[in-house]
This record gives C-alpha cells, structure tokens and sequence, in this order.
C-alpha cells in the first residue's frame, strides 16, 4: 500500500503535516508542486529525509504556471495562474493545436523544475487528476521518457458499497467509476507499453478532502492483491489562501489520521506492507 500526502509545497503546514506523517505515522510517498510557494521549503525537507519518495505532481489549473505566463496564454492568466476552468481548459488541449504546444511547453517546464531540485522522481500525477485527459497523459508518457518516469498514478477507485453514506452517495460513486473506467483502461495499456509501473487500485478521489481516521480505518481492510494507494490531503492547520474548491477539506484531521495509532493497529492487522511506487 502506497501512502501519499499530496500537494507538498502548497503551503508550510502542508510540508509540515507530510514530513510529520512520514516519520511518525503510515505515510511513504508525496507529490510535490514545483511552482507552488511553499516548494523550496518542501525540497529541502525532503532531502533530509531519504526513505521518502517523492513523485512530481503536475500543476495544470489551480496553480501557479512555471512557464511565463506569456508563453502560455491559452492556460494561464497574465498573472501567471492557472484557468481553473477545467471543461474549457479540456476543450482546448484536446482540440486545438496551439493549447497542445503550450501544454507540451508547460508540462516539460514542470519536469525540468523536478529534476533541478536533485531529488530522486519516484512517480507523476496530476492536480485535479488532469492527467485522465488523453492530451496530458500522451505528454507525460512521451515527455516522460526523457526524465525517467518509472511509475505513474492511474485514478481507479473501486465503489465501496461499504463505506458510503447512502443510496445517492453509491450512486455517484459507481457512475465515476463507470464514467473514468474506458480512461483508466487507456491509461494502464499505455503503461504497460512504456513498461511505466502503477497502481492497480487508489483510494482518495470519492472522499477527497475527507480522509479522515474513520475513512482510513474503514478503507484498509479492503485492500486487496496488487498495488494500492491512498492518498489525502493533510496539513497541519488551515492557512491563508485555501483553493476555494477545497474550503471545505479537513486538511487536520488527514494529518492526524496518518498518525493515529488505531490507523498503525489496522494496517498491522491486515498484514498490509507499505511502500513506494519504486520501493
């Protein structure tokens, strides 16, 4: 089971809560963004901390752009951020040739970014999981080539009957599952003919935000053969700035829920090993 603390560098209590959950809790893996204001200060921490593995998350809507805002017009706004806009956004990376350049531009900025940190790149996703989009995903496979990529995250969250809250809930969950299921399929195949490793299964994207410790606990015993990965968002307290579509996260409650010795016990329970996507 791989244990992932998105969003490091996002702020100095994302850092904070990600290296704590790493050395004191179940957490093995972070995905950093290179552009994000609180980067350095995520690098430098990593490198203190060897058994952590560190993967590049792509930033390609609500972030800050590592290009200069003018080369990339058609993503970014003069301000250098991002357009949050994402079916607009999807439109045009899949459809018009200009958009696809400075993707391509953007998302090797991104890599370039990485690879100047010295750190070690144990795998690639993308914020708001952008890389379920043919267009980004062909770049990061082919751009990827030329850094290295070894393994990539695919974004296949079985339905839990079990955990959810309700019959709209399972509904809701079994229709994403269905709706991403031909883009998960596309994926792993392109995988496989890269020779890119992945996880089988995640859990995260139906309660984002909301992986707390009766999540978690409730999550572990279904692991099952193969590859998983959870992933959360933690934090160590709230900050200035939250990403309105993340107001409402329980970015503490993430952290304390890899720390919990209830989540340690369960894990022990389950015989689960945990690891890296490299390790």
């Amino acid at each position: 089971m791989i244990v992932t603390g998105d969003d490091f560098g996002l702020s100095t209590p994302v850092n904070d809560a990600i290296v704590k959950a790493h050395e004191k809790g179940i957490l093995t893996t972070t995905s950093l963004m290179v552009s994000a204001p609180a980067a350095e200060n995520a690098v430098i921490r990593a490198k203190d901390l060897s058994n952590l593995n560190v993967g590049l998350h792509l930033v390609l809507s609500n972030g800050k752009a590592t290009s200069p805002a003018a080369e990339i017009p058609a993503l970014a706004h003069a301000n250098g951020q991002l357009d949050n806009n994402l079916f607009r956004t999807g439109i045009m990376m899949f459809f018009d040739p200009s958009t696809k350049k400075q993707l391509e531009k953007e998302i090797r900025a991104q890599f370039e970014a990485f690879k100047a940190t010295g750190l070690r790149l144990d795998h690639v996703n993308a914020h708001n999981h952008m890389h379920l989009h043919p267009t980004v995903f062909d770049l990061i496979i082919k751009i990827g080539k030329e850094f290295e990529v070894t393994a990539i995250r695919i974004p296949n969250e079985p339905p839990l009957d079990s955990i959810t809250g309700g019959t709209k809930d399972k509904l809701l969950r079994k229709f994403r599952f269905l709706f991403f299921k031909p883009f998960v399929s596309r994926m792993k195949k392109l995988c496989l003919e890269n020779n890119i490793k992945h996880n089988d299964t995640i859990y995260g994207l139906n309660d984002s935000g909301h992986m707390n410790i009766d999540t978690l606990v409730r999550i572990i015993p279904h692991i099952a053969d193969g590859v998983t990965e959870i992933y959360s968002h933690p934090a160590t307290e709230r900050w200035d700035d939250i990403d309105p579509a993340a107001k409402d996260y329980e970015f503490e409650a993430e952290f304390k829920a890899l720390i919990h010795a209830r989540t340690k016990r369960t894990v022990e329970k389950f015989n689960i090993e945990l690891s890296g996507f490299n390790s």
